[in-house]
């Protein structure tokens, strides 16, 4: 009999829905931290991924489809899955909600110095000092456009900033006043009084924000990071905030993660630092769990998957 190995416990109803859809398959809770070689082993369908295991999963004759939890996928085996013909699909979507209102509280918080008026209150000191501005009428450029950048674009709307994308095709999208190929960043970057990062990893995006695309910021403009911190080159990074090309940054990823005690980014007025946390939501399994269920009903009739389906030669 197949068989659905899930990583996560999903709420009963979904878990109940999972085995309307495919009677035929054997559905099974294995908790991440406990699973098995052998369990893994089994499964013809994989909810969830732990790396410890990926050997197992990869020596597998049984494994046609993996349903990542998450929505950044670079650090799958892409060449190895290829080879094996097995399926990659992700959570993208999952995060759109929580990391579009992320964007925004930082956004906000650097705006109206809230930043600062936290740190004075940690110290118990009446400082009124800071820069205390709006964030309406300014442009907002948004560097991957994808579940969450479309859902940013839409909050910035809200709050009558103008947009402005960047992405690979180039294409048009609901919400974006003005889009650009990634080969036009200068133009976009100078227009922007804030620049948020939600690209993908991959090979084509290692470092974009480097010592030469940082340098065609519009001078004073934010940095926002949601995306993936190997795709900013820190020390470039660095270096605009000290020349006051940036004037401040708020950063939930990080080239090397958790950011060591040392590095001189925790001691800056100018950075407001979250540790990987602008995803996490207590919506996060039952949204994870409706895409799974959407490609499910697909699978079962020999359907392409219709959700998030990985290219594996373009790693995302």
């Amino acid at each position: 009999m197949p068989t659905i190995v899930s990583l996560y416990e999903l709420p009963e109803d979904q878990t109940r829905k999972i085995q309307e859809i495919a009677p035929d398959y054997e559905f099974k809770t294995v908790p991440i931290k406990e699973v098995t070689p052998e369990q893994i082993k089994e499964a013809d369908i994989l909810l969830g991924w732990n790396r410890k295991m990926e050997d197992a999963a990869l020596e597998s004759d049984n494994l046609k489809w993996i349903q990542a939890w998450s929505a950044g996928v670079d650090y799958f085996p892409m060449d190895r899955l290829k080879e094996k013909n097995v399926r990659l699909t992700t959570a993208g979507g999952v995060h759109a909600i929580p990391i579009s209102e992320h964007i925004f509280a930082v956004l906000l918080s650097m705006t109206r110095s809230l930043h600062a008026n936290i740190r004075s209150q940690a110290q118990g000191v009446w400082q009124k000092d800071g820069n205390y501005g709006e964030i309406a009428g300014r442009t907002m450029a948004i560097v991957g456009t994808g579940h969450i950048g479309r859902q940013t674009a839409k909050i910035a709307k809200a709050f009558g900033m103008r947009t402005i994308g960047v992405r690979h095709s180039g294409r048009p999208e609901e919400h974006i006043d003005e889009m650009y190929k990634t080969d036009g960043i200068e133009e976009a970057f100078g227009k922007a009084d804030v620049i948020v990062n939600i690209l993908p990893l991959t090979d084509e995006t290692r470092r974009f924000f480097n010592k030469d695309s940082l340098a065609y910021v519009k001078k004073g403009a934010l940095f926002i990071n949601v995306g993936r911190g190997q795709s900013v080159d820190t020390d470039a990074l660095i270096e605009a905030l000290d020349s006051g090309r940036l004037s401040g940054a708020a950063l939930d990823v990080f080239e090397q993660e958790p950011l060591p005690e040392d590095h001189p980014l925790w001691k800056r007025d100018d950075v407001v630092i979250t540790p990987h946390v602008a995803g996490n939501t207590d919506h996060y399994d039952e949204r994870a769990a409706e895409i799974f269920i959407a490609n499910l009903e697909a699978f079962v009739k020999g359907k392409e998957l219709p959700r998030n389906l990985v290219d594996l030669d373009k790693r995302y």
